[in-house]
């Protein structure tokens, strides 16, 4: 790395790593110079719900797979390794951008925005706050590799399996209102181009919404349905899953959860929000 690089602002490298063998191996890795701003995962409500191992094992894939560096995981609601008391600790002068928060959802949450933008507000170190995860392509990645993880959609060819029981359809459910599932449709198509297969969404927080959903696949023909959770496993709403595809009569996959794709897309984030605030 030239002496350049290590300045404390400069930016993250990237460059091709000598590609690793196994299932999830990533083509492409984001490394960060020394004194780089800390990366850090911001996590929906509080430190001690379910699911919220799931965020310190992204965090680790992040240094391993991709930055070299260690990411920190903040949550938002509560006192315990909250957002606010982590990024006091980071201990950075004033004129320097101590961290850039990368929340950890799939897609834009108007709650979960407003209050990671007034927490980085009021920091008292800089921080900027980095985009959600999705949509993005590789959420739908990570959707049809959980879908064939539970045996409901066939494996891509990377993974050369072909699952006999996979659905002929799939409702994607996402957490939020009705531009939660707007947002979600993007991923949707990536997935039905992945499956070749009718793809529907559909809001968690919305019976209906499923119930439609369901019905306009067996419309389009579908004779098995899926639900495939479009959350990453530390939501609330992943308590929901069960019962939504109860509804329709449907198996369903498991959350996103930690998956090397979201783990490439949270470094990704952090270089993109790091890039902007370094050229401003």
């Amino acid at each position: 790395m030239s002496p350049e690089s290590q300045a404390p602002e400069a930016l993250p490298s990237r460059r091709r790593r000598t590609p690793r063998g196994g299932r999830h191996r990533g083509d492409e890795s984001f490394l960060l110079p020394p004194g780089s701003p800390t990366l850090v995962l911001a996590v929906p409500g509080p430190a001690r719900r379910a699911g919220t191992e799931v965020a310190a094992e992204l965090a680790r894939l992040v240094e391993i797979e991709h930055t070299g560096q260690p990411a920190r995981v903040a949550y938002l609601e509560g006192d315990e390794a909250g957002l606010h008391g982590v990024l006091a600790g980071l201990g950075r002068q004033d004129d320097e951008l101590a961290a850039v928060v990368v929340p950890l959802s799939t897609g834009p949450d108007r709650a979960l925005d407003a209050a990671l933008h007034a927490t980085v507000a009021n920091s008292p170190v800089r921080a900027v706050a980095a985009e959600p995860l999705g949509p993005h392509p590789l959420i739908a990645e990570a959707l049809h590799d959980r879908l064939a993880d539970a045996g409901l959609a066939r494996a891509d060819r990377i993974r050369l399996m072909t699952m006999v029981t996979a659905a002929s359809g799939v409702i994607i459910a996402t957490p939020g209102d009705a531009t939660a599932v707007r947002q979600a449709e993007v991923t949707g198509v990536l997935l039905a181009s992945r499956l070749a297969a009718p793809v529907f969404t559909a809001s968690l927080n919305d019976e209906s919404s499923v119930k439609g959903a369901a019905e306009q696949l067996r419309m389009a023909g579908a004779t098995s349905i899926a639900v495939a959770p479009h959350l990453i496993g530390t939501e609330q709403e992943a308590a929901l899953v069960p019962a939504a595809a109860g509804l329709v009569g449907s198996a369903h996959s498991a959350p996103l959860g930690a998956h090397p794709a979201l783990a490439r897309l949270t470094a990704l984030r952090y270089v993109e929000a790091l890039s902007t605030a370094l050229a401003d």
